[in-house]
């Protein structure tokens, strides 16, 4: 089982960045896909999460309106588009599958670096 993310970087403020998690080893469609991030000093907190189907996704308040969560189940790929990046955004980056639900069991990437800074 590999969850394999990438897309992360350097990004100054308003900018943007597509984050990739690209799934192997088990039945993709039939998880549940998350995205979380975690700060420094701060804990791990759901970004992100997207129904196995793809019909519903959930997304913290912080960023409503600017991230947005998707899937492509032949592609076995989960994707985070992150528009208008402010410097609280600054994190690791982490894909989260879990077979029932946004539980953040099952299985984790190895995080990407996001940084937000002019």
């Amino acid at each position: 089982v590999q969850l394999v993310e990438s897309g992360g970087g350097l990004v100054q403020p308003g900018g943007s960045l597509r984050l990739s998690c690209a799934a192997s080893g088990f039945t993709f469609s039939r998880y549940f896909m998350s995205w979380y991030r975690q700060a420094p000093g701060k804990e791990r907190e759901l970004v992100a999460a997207i129904t196995s189907v793809g019909g519903t996704t959930n997304y913290a308040d912080s960023v409503k309106g600017r991230f947005t969560i998707s899937r492509d189940n032949v592609k076995k790929t989960a994707y985070l588009q992150m528009n208008s990046l402010k410097p609280e955004d600054t994190a690791v980056y982490y894909c989260n599958a879990d077979p029932g639900g946004i539980r953040g069991r099952g299985y984790w990437g190895q995080g990407t670096q996001v940084t937000v800074s002019s």
